[in-house]
């Protein structure tokens, strides 16, 4: 489970050192690609292989599932990360989520999150009013 929120910098390579809390469930292999609302999503290998699983049993026949694995899919780079905890983010996942030096490095639960940190912080500031004003309950039997 990854969990958490993170501050690294990106190197003059376009690496990322993953907080170390996270390397070892992302050691033996993992996916980064193109995540909603222009961030990157990171998940562990086999946990890739399990949405990729669903993502096969889709209707193909559907428009909006094809477009939807393309743009997933095609961005996606399988990676082991190096001794030192470094992944490499491809110069086309670092444009479409506008990564340049901060980022932020969130832990979503089964993935993890990178963004800008300027877009992290914008988002957050977006979102956590109504993340505390909630009075209905949005995820049945949990919150």
């Amino acid at each position: 489970m990854f969990l958490g929120t993170y501050e690294p910098r990106l190197d003059d390579k376009g690496r990322l050192i993953l907080p170390a809390k996270f390397r070892s469930q992302l050691a033996s292999g993992l996916v980064v690609t193109r995540g909603q609302e222009h961030c990157l999503y990171v998940f562990p290998l086999n946990t890739f292989t399990e949405i990729l699983a669903k993502l096969q049993q889709a209707p193909f026949t559907s428009k909006e599932v094809r477009a939807y694995g393309r743009v997933f899919l095609s961005g996606a780079s399988d990676q082991i990360p190096d001794k030192q905890g470094r992944i490499n983010l491809p110069v086309n996942l670092r444009e479409y989520a506008g990564l340049e030096k901060d980022l932020a490095v969130i832990g979503s639960g089964e993935r993890v999150e990178i963004w800008d940190q300027q877009a992290w912080e914008a988002y957050l500031e977006g979102n956590e009013a109504e993340f505390a004003d909630r009075e209905e309950e949005l995820i049945p039997g949990v919150f």
